[in-house]
Parts: C-alpha cells; sequence; structure tokens
C-alpha cells in the first residue's frame, strides 16, 4: 500500500510511524486512519521490529479528527468515521509492539487521544494536550475513553469540560506523558528510550503488552490469577529459559523470540 498521508521506516528494532499532513495539522482523515492501520497491521506481523514510534511531522503532533469530513454527513457516515478511528485506536494496544509517542505542538481531540492511548509518550516542553469538543459542541466522548484510562477522574473532567490546554509539565504530573524534554532533544530521547526497551526480547514484550491491558481492570484475585498463569507460560518459553540462565551466568542473552 503507497501511503499519501503518513510515513513508515524502520531502524533496526525500532519502527517509525509519523503523521504526514503538517499543512492539516496532521488531521486524522479517513486517508490518514486508513493508511495508520495498514502500517501497524504490517508491523504486527514483523518479527524485526520490537518497538514503534509514533510521531508527526511539522510544528504541531495532531489536532484530532479531520473537521471537513464530519459535516453535511449521515449518521452511517459519521459511524463509519469514528468506527474506524476506534479500530485504530485499538490496534495500538492489540499488536505486540510498545508505542511510544513523541509529541510536539498541540495534540487535542483524537489528537490527545492517541497519545493517551499509546503506551508511553515523550513530550517537548512546549507541548499543550487539550480536548475541547466541548467549544464545538462536539463532546470528546472518544478521547474520553483514553484520557480517563490515562489520567485521574477529576483531572480528565475537567479537561473535557473546560477544553483548557494542559501544557507539558502538567500532562506529566497527570501521567498522560511519562518525559518532557527540550525541543531539540526530543527525537534523540525518544528514540534513546524506544533502543533501551528493543534491548528485551520481542517475544516477551509481547507477552508483557497484552498481559498488561487484559489484567488492568479485572478485579484483584483474577488479575493475580491471569498474571501467575501468564508468569508460568512465559518462565517455559526459550527466551525466558535463556535470560535467566545468561543472568546466572553473568552473560549477555540472545534472543530467539520464541
Amino acid at each position: 500500500m503507497a501511503y499519501d498521508e503518513i510515513l513508515y521506516a524502520t531502524d533496526g528494532p525500532v519502527g517509525f510511524l509519523t503523521l504526514n499532513n503538517p499543512g492539516k495539522i496532521n488531521a486524522l482523515s479517513l486517508t490518514m486512519i486508513g493508511e495508520v492501520i495498514d502500517a501497524l497491521q504490517k508491523m504486527a506481523a514483523d518479527d524485526a521490529i520490537k518497538v514503534l514510534i509514533l510521531k508527526a511531522a511539522g510544528k504541531h503532533f495532531c489536532a484530532g479528527h479531520h473537521l471537513a469530513e464530519m459535516v453535511d454527513g449521515g449518521i452511517k457516515d459519521y459511524k463509519g468515521i469514528f468506527d474506524q478511528c476506534s479500530r485504530m485506536m485499538q490496534l495500538i494496544h492489540e499488536i505486540p509492539q510498545p508505542v511510544i509517542a513523541q509529541v510536539q505542538g498541540i495534540a487535542t481531540a483524537a489528537g490527545c487521544q492517541l497519545v493517551a492511548w499509546c503506551d508511553l509518550a515523550v513530550a517537548e516542553e512546549g507541548a499543550r494536550f487539550a480536548t475541547p469538543g466541548v467549544k464545538i459542541g462536539l463532546f470528546c466522548t472518544t478521547p474520553m475513553t483514553a484520557l480517563t484510562r490515562a489520567i485521574g477522574r477529576k483531572a480528565a473532567m475537567e479537561m473535557l469540560l473546560t477544553g483548557r490546554y494542559v501544557p507539558a509539565e502538567e500532562a506529566k504530573a497527570l501521567g498522560l506523558v511519562n518525559q518532557v524534554v527540550p525541543i531539540e532533544d526530543l527525537d534523540a530521547e525518544t528514540e534513546a528510550l524506544a533502543r533501551q526497551i528493543a534491548e528485551a526480547s520481542g517475544f516477551v514484550l509481547g507477552i508483557g503488552k497484552q498481559a498488561f491491558y487484559a489484567q488492568i481492570d479485572m478485579p484483584d484475585d483474577r488479575a493475580l490469577r491471569f498474571a501467575t498463569q501468564t508468569m508460568v507460560m512465559n518462565n517455559a518459553a526459550e527466551d525466558a529459559q535463556s535470560g535467566i540462565k545468561a543472568f546466572l551466568n553473568k552473560e549477555t542473552p540472545k534472543w530467539k523470540n520464541r
């Protein structure tokens, strides 16, 4: 599939997916959403890729949905847009590779949702986050699902009700992003995080990521039973046995991705 609104590249174990329509503030058009879905599906099947950096061209990360596609349509049209966007968001959690959002400028509405839905996020000092749909009569209910899972309830409700911009350092304090760095260091710091993660077995990273989201909303007893069974199966895997033996022998493990 040839891409018109994204770029996709790899460098060793790291994939780079770039939203590439800066003239529209990287708005999530149906075209862009479809291309992101395609790239995520391809990457999920690529055992050589261990981590994905989701970034954006231009001054800003993403302004949310492409609003020009959301006027003078019908319920079926709007359902198609939001269903596709939800599929894209779900894929971010479903693929085995951890996904790191690299954020500059603004991340608003579904753009903020995208950041919240990624596994990790690194933002530059001037980045700002908002769910401002309430100001145009379209409450950010789909971004709300990601936001309420990433930060506390009252902080999420304030963002949703006011639509105000949250600066990067506040977003970090709330748990929306992991790191805040100078803009000149954004590429290097995000890639450093990705490569640190990529030192692990890709097979084990996938087990851990999928287990994390599977257990996160379970009651404690059920979560512990699930985690125990997952760890039992993980312990029997070749990479776990190799890694444990390498640690005991003070050697560097050699991963076989199984």
